[in-house]
């Protein structure tokens, strides 16, 4: 789900960094030059993924001599540990940011929230273009300078149960690639009992990925930034028919049911999981819903394919879901930090993770230690993860206000069917002016 800051505690960090600016440089260039080893690190994940990080902290510490102070901080961008962390001038060395975190991490590189990194990532003897075209546009500010490092990313699917697709006479070697096909398919699969309620549904738009404020927008061409201009695009018309679209779903299958139908139904961690209890024929997740199936749902029979999109839109596109290293503006000791990132980003490090989640590396060389030979999901994760129409939307300033806006919006449209017209351009509007006094 799309994490957000607070227009409050966006408006702290900016006062606060104005404040704590002096006082911090100082402080920085006093503490930066490595003299010690150690530092603070602040992770977002619990579960196995917290057992696998401290995998290879435990191996980075030995390998180096290294300690690492690593500190669990689920949602640590978004709840304002990290903006008051940086005005108390006490913040982590280093933070790992979690899937859509990258949007608020540019956001905080451009209010000035962040240090450049490239001081350091020159020291370690980092190599730019080793990186995948797809990546470089988010490490970069404006100004030239490198705020972010990629650690790996996820992509969307389009998830799909091949027995229900058999029992609804469609071809699961075929799953739709349009939104048209899609539509028609959904439509096929979807089970209404006598009383009116639903049975089963072919599919909802807005549940697991589909709820991300990016995902269809982007699916339909949506711009939404124009990096080049700095002007926001949001009452744009693949931007407008992708809202149109949603209501029609809203509108066929009315809003409110479709909540109540799903109220009961657990998260993509859980066999109540709509998908994988058989109520909902096909979903958009990331690609490691594939392992969660595998835990919690081995029976269910399925298969992934790109997510659909119209004639005009992005084909076999996906929002990038980027977990990111950066180093909070006063950091105590960010060449260390940075010498454990690009340690932590390796492929060979990061193998054991990318071999159970099935996400994709940021380097163009790719290791033997990433084992997915012939596996469907795998390689419809890299075809979507290859395709130039697939990227990092919102790459802007005020990426965190725009995805509340595009949610508020969304919400208007499928509950109250509003005219996404006059909505887009009143938060098209807003948002500039944000823009521009930033």
């Amino acid at each position: 789900m799309k994490k957000i800051i607070s227009k409050s505690m966006v408006l702290f960090l900016i006062l606060s960094l104005a404040l704590f600016g002096c006082s911090s440089s100082e402080s920085s260039s006093s503490t930066s030059s490595g003299d010690s080893d150690s530092f603070t690190y602040w992770y977002p994940w619990g579960g196995d993924s917290e057992k696998w990080d401290k995998e290879r902290i435990a191996a980075y510490e030995k390998e180096e001599g290294t300690k690492i102070n690593a500190v669990y901080v689920p949602d640590g961008i978004t709840n304002g540990k990290l903006l008051s962390s940086i005005s108390g001038g006490n913040p982590p060395d280093l933070v790992l940011g979690d899937g859509n975190d990258y949007q608020l991490a540019y956001s905080l590189a451009a209010q000035g929230a962040l240090e450049p990194l490239d001081e350091y990532l020159e020291k370690a003897g980092f190599d730019e273009d080793s990186v995948l075209d797809g990546f470089r546009d988010l490490m970069k500010q404006p100004d030239g300078k490198t705020y972010i490092l990629p650690q790996d990313s996820n992509v969307n699917l389009l998830y799909y149960n091949v027995e229900m697709f058999e029992a609804a006479g469609l071809d699961p070697d075929n799953p739709p690639k349009t939104i048209e096909e899609l539509d028609k398919a959904a439509e096929a699969l979807t089970k209404i009992k006598d009383d009116g309620s639903f049975e089963t549904l072919g599919f909802i738009p807005w549940i697991d990925a589909g709820e991300d404020p990016y995902t269809w927008p982007w699916a339909f061409g949506a711009t939404m930034y124009d990096t080049d201009t700095k002007k926001v695009n949001l009452n744009e018309e693949p931007m407008v028919e992708a809202f149109k679209w949603m209501d029609g779903y809203a509108q066929k299958y009315n809003p409110e049911k479709i909540k109540s139908f799903t109220s009961g139904f657990g998260g993509a961690f859980s066999p109540d999981h709509p998908f994988m209890n058989g109520k909902v024929a096909m979903t958009v997740n990331g690609n490691w819903f594939a392992n969660a199936l595998k835990i919690y749902s081995p029976d269910t029979k399925y298969k992934v394919a790109a997510i659909p999109s119209p004639p005009e839109g992005r084909k076999d596109a996906t929002v990038f879901g980027t977990n990111v290293f950066f180093i909070p503006k006063g950091a105590k000791n960010p060449q260390a930090a940075v010498n454990f990132a690009l340690y932590g980003n390796q492929d060979k490090v990061l193998a054991d993770n990318i071999n159970i989640w099935r996400s994709i590396s940021i380097w163009k060389e790719k290791s033997d230690a990433i084992n997915w030979d012939n596996d469907h999901v795998y390689e419809t994760v890299l075809k979507v993860a290859e395709s130039t129409e697939s990227g990092h939307p919102a790459l802007t300033a005020v990426a965190s206000e725009m995805g509340d806006e595009i949610t508020s919006i969304r919400d208007a449209v499928i509950y109250n069917h509003e005219d996404p017209v006059q909505l887009l351009q009143k938060s098209q509007d807003k948002l500039q002016e944000t823009l521009d006094n930033k």
